[in-house]
């Protein structure tokens, strides 16, 4: 019997302070959005585990009715649904997404 999909993001988002729903890996996204919150996340340093949607269509559908939000990629930081590509994008060149990750402690202390 396989564990419900809801469980299994629950799982991911608990065991890893940074997550990222993306299309594709972090070495190889198949998305321009994707890839963009992945330059984003190396850019800053963090750390980051990812789940690749195109692999697992019931992950794809099930990760867009956990978090009520319609597209990918989708980042989780600290268990917290942070958003898609747009919100990341804007949060990091105000600074708020570094802030964030710092304040939970998840930047390398080179950035912080």
């Amino acid at each position: 019997m396989s564990i419900p999909v809801s469980e299994r993001i629950q799982a991911d988002i608990s065991a890893n302070p940074v997550f990222l729903y993306m299309k594709g890996t972090a070495k190889f996204p198949q998305c321009g959005f994707s890839a963009r919150v992945v330059q984003i996340l190396d850019h800053l340093g963090v750390r980051y585990a990812t789940a690749d949607v195109l692999e697992d269509p019931e992950l794809r559908d099930g990760i867009k009715r956990f978090s009520n939000w319609p597209t990918i990629p989708q980042l989780y930081v600290a268990g917290t649904f942070v958003g898609g590509c747009d919100i990341v994008t804007e949060m990091y060149q105000s600074g708020e997404l570094k802030a964030l990750l710092a304040e939970k402690g998840l930047l390398p202390s080179a950035y912080t």
